[in-house]
This record gives structure tokens, C-alpha cells and sequence, in this order.
């Protein structure tokens, strides 16, 4: 009850610094188009592009955190966890594709530029780059959920952004001219964000497909098990994601000898207890055996086997079905 508690709590806290962000996304919108449109700027109608994808957005992630404090069903067991990845994913893809209308309409204004108010792309982006930090310092926090964090990348994105505009925009306004110089910033703002896009979606790709999480040296999880008192072997380890916060682990676990069930159930504690805060295991899932069970092909331990293994006793000479 107090992990449950506590996890309602953490989602609360993020619903309220998500609101904080799209609040001040949407104030700077307006703003850089209303801007953009007077002053001939690319770079203030890019940027404002890019923070409307970053109102839904974070709006996804908004509603992805809210699904997290749902309760298991019977059709989802595990709860809505992986809704904060798909989320991650889904904004990961968004940037992407920002990023390339960016892209293609900076190379187009490269090829035919055209005036741009330098003095008020300036002011207009260090007043973007400022709210844009405030959104992200409102978002931040340290505990590397994949959901936050591509909220982080969506506001952090558009800070530099607006960054890049603002010098831009003085250099304009110094020069007189340098017209090039404002698709060519909001071309490289596109490269740089799509990178780390990149990587956003990848990590996401691997929790769902179930990879090792980052960071779990399995070798280590399959040492610090062997080494509970009572158990003689572990095989079939698997370990995964369920979300960036929950990992979960299965196993099978040889105990010595012939234990009755008390004692056999009090090594799978100690078990548990030897993976829980050293490996950051949430959910374990453990297979007692006094035999380590028997491969007959391909995986081990699967139910597959189990029927080779039926079939193998029923064709043994002197047996015979009934």
C-alpha cells in the first residue's frame, strides 16, 4: 500500500508541472506565430511549430501519467505501466517528423531567402528561450522515466531553439542582412534534435520489446542468486521492463535437497530479497525446482518441452497408455 501510495503521489506531482508546461507552450505559440508572420521569419514560425507539437506532446504525456494510477484489471494484469513508453515512443516519432517539415522548409528558404525583422525575431525568441526553460526546469525530475524525459526533450529542444533564433536574429539586426542565416539555424536546431530523438525511440523500442534494461548486468542478477544459502542453481533467468520505473524478473531456481514447502517458499524469499534493491527489481516471478528441469530442444525449461518430455515416458519400453 505505501509503494501504491507513493506512486500516486509521484503521478500527481508530474500531472501538475505537465498543466505548468502546456500553459506556457501555448502563451509562447501564440506569440512566435503572431511574431513570425510580421517579421518574415522561418526560424520564430519553425520554433512555433515546434512547441505546438510540444503542446500535444506533452499533453500525450500528460494523459500516459494519468493512466499509470489506474488498477490492474483482469485484461491487463500488469496495469497501464507501458503507457508512459508508448507515450515516449509516440513523441519520439512526433519529433521526428517535425523536424523534417523543419528541415525541408529551411533548405527551400535557403534556396530563396527573403527579408527577416531581426530585432523582433530577437526579442521574441529570448522571450521564448525563457519560458521555454521554466517549462522544462516545471518538468524535470531525476527519475529517469522515459515519459518524462521525451517531455523534457520536447521543452529542452525548443529552448535551444529559440536560442539559436535569438542569435540569429541579432546577427541579423547588426549585419542588416544575413537573410541565410536564419533557415541555415533552424536546419541545424532540426539535426540536433532529431538525434536525440533517436535515441528517445530506441530506448522506448527496447522496453517493449521486452530487452534486458539498461544498465542490468545479468551475469551479476545470476551471481547474486546463486549465492543465496539453499539454492544449488538458477537457469531461465529472464529480466525486463515494464515501464522505466518497474522492472520485472522470472527464474528458475534449483534448491537443495528435497525442502517442504515452508522452507522451500523461505529460500524464494531470500532469493527476491538478494535481487530487490541491489538490481532495482520490482516483480519477481521465481520457479522452485529440486531438478534442474530437463531441455529437450530448443529453449529451456518451456512448455514445449514439458510435452517432448511426456511423450519421451510414454514411449519407453515396458509402458504402456491406458
Amino acid at each position: 500500500m505505501a509503494d501504491e501510495s507513493g506512486s500516486v503521489v509521484v503521478a500527481a506531482r508530474r500531472v501538475r508541472r505537465l498543466r505548468l508546461a502546456i500553459g506556457l507552450n501555448l502563451v509562447v505559440v501564440v506569440v512566435q506565430v503572431g511574431a513570425g508572420l510580421a517579421a518574415h521569419s522561418l526560424g520564430l514560425l519553425a520554433d512555433a511549430g515546434h512547441n505546438l507539437t510540444d503542446v500535444a506532446a506533452v499533453a500525450l504525456s500528460l494523459v500516459a501519467v494519468r493512466l499509470t494510477t489506474r488498477a490492474p484489471t483482469s485484461e491487463r494484469s500488469f496495469g497501464y505501466h507501458r503507457s508512459t513508453v508508448l507515450a515516449a515512443q509516440a513523441n519520439a516519432g512526433l519529433i521526428l517528423a517535425v523536424t523534417g517539415v523543419i528541415a525541408y522548409e529551411s533548405i527551400r528558404r535557403l534556396l530563396d531567402p527573403q527579408p527577416v525583422g531581426g530585432g523582433v525575431v530577437l526579442v521574441v525568441a529570448l522571450v521564448a528561450m525563457v519560458m521555454n526553460i521554466a517549462a522544462t526546469a516545471a518538468v524535470f525530475d531525476r527519475s529517469g522515466d522515459l515519459n518524462m524525459r521525451s517531455a523534457v526533450v520536447h521543452l529542452a529542444g525548443d529552448a535551444l531553439a529559440s536560442l539559436g533564433v535569438a542569435v540569429a536574429g541579432l546577427v541579423m539586426l547588426l549585419t542588416g542582412g544575413a537573410e541565410r542565416l536564419d533557415p541555415l539555424v533552424s536546419l541545424a536546431i532540426a539535426v540536433v534534435i532529431a538525434f536525440e530523438a533517436v535515441a528517445l525511440l530506441r530506448e522506448a523500442t527496447d522496453v517493449l520489446l521486452e530487452s534486458t534494461p539498461g544498465g542490468l548486468d545479468l551475469g551479476d542478477v545470476l551471481a547474486a542468486m546463486r549465492a543465496v544459502d539453499g539454492v544449488d542453481d538458477v537457469h531461465d533467468l529472464h529480466a525486463w521492463s515494464l515501464s522505466s520505473d518497474v522492472r520485472a524478473l522470472s527464474a528458475h531456481v534449483v534448491v537443495s535437497g528435497h525442502p517442504s514447502l515452508e522452507e522451500a517458499q523461505a529460500v524464494a524469499d531470500d532469493v527476491k530479497r538478494a535481487v530487490a534493491r541491489p538490481f532495482a527489481i520490482s516483480h519477481a516471478t521465481l520457479e522452485l525446482e529440486c531438478e534442474a528441469c530437463v531441455e529437450y530442444g530448443g529453449e529451456p525449461c518451456t512448455m514445449d518441452d514439458l510435452v517432448r518430455a511426456d511423450v519421451a515416458r510414454q514411449d519407453r519400453p515396458g509402458q504402456h497408455q491406458h
